[in-house]
């Protein structure tokens, strides 16, 4: 990897030996290795790890987890904030696991979409909760620093169980976190 981040600096006309990009490649590697450190771990065994049972059958939500991911197509910044919601069905798990979910998929190369929907399916299969429900509103650094050259947000959701079949229950999930 530092080799081919010397490449790019040449490439932009960059002169590597100078003072402050004499360290750069291995700089750019580490950060890479952290930016993509989710490929490493599997979120089903951090939930698996503490789930607990309960009687609770009322909604528990998570609101405005920051997360910062990489874009796949064009490998820049997407800066966002999750909404998590699940409805308990028995169990529950450790409330720190929700944003650590968040992060592993995060760092991975991603489209928001797509980082929306694992985040849901991987609650939803591992929990087995009556409903899950995921909102992520972003911005896409592709966006505003290259192509349109605007800023704006983008927001997706992923529901399953009651918030996709309950008015009420979705409903009630939009009006918490908003």
């Amino acid at each position: 990897m530092k080799k081919a981040v010397e490449e790019i600096l040449k490439h932009v006309g960059e002169d590597i030996s100078r003072d402050g990009l004499k360290d750069t490649p291995q700089r750019v590697q580490n950060a890479w290795e952290f930016l993509c450190s989710g490929y490493d771990i599997d979120p089903k065994k951090i939930l698996n790890k503490a789930l607990f049972d309960t009687t609770n059958q009322q909604m528990v939500v998570l609101k405005n987890i920051k997360f910062y991911s990489m874009c796949e197509h064009h490998m820049l910044p997407i800066i966002g904030k999750a909404s998590i919601a699940y409805i308990p069905n028995g169990k529950v798990v450790g409330l720190s696991k929700i944003p650590r979910i968040v992060d592993i998929y995060a760092r991975r190369l991603q489209i928001q979409e797509q980082l929306t929907k694992q985040i849901a399916d991987t609650i939803y299969d591992v929990i087995k909760p009556k409903g899950v429900a995921v909102m992520i509103k972003a911005r896409h650094m592709c966006m505003e620093m290259r192509g349109v050259q605007k800023q704006s947000n983008t927001i997706t959701s992923s529901l399953n169980g009651l918030f996709q079949t309950n008015d009420k229950t979705r409903a009630e999930f939009f009006k918490i976190i908003t």
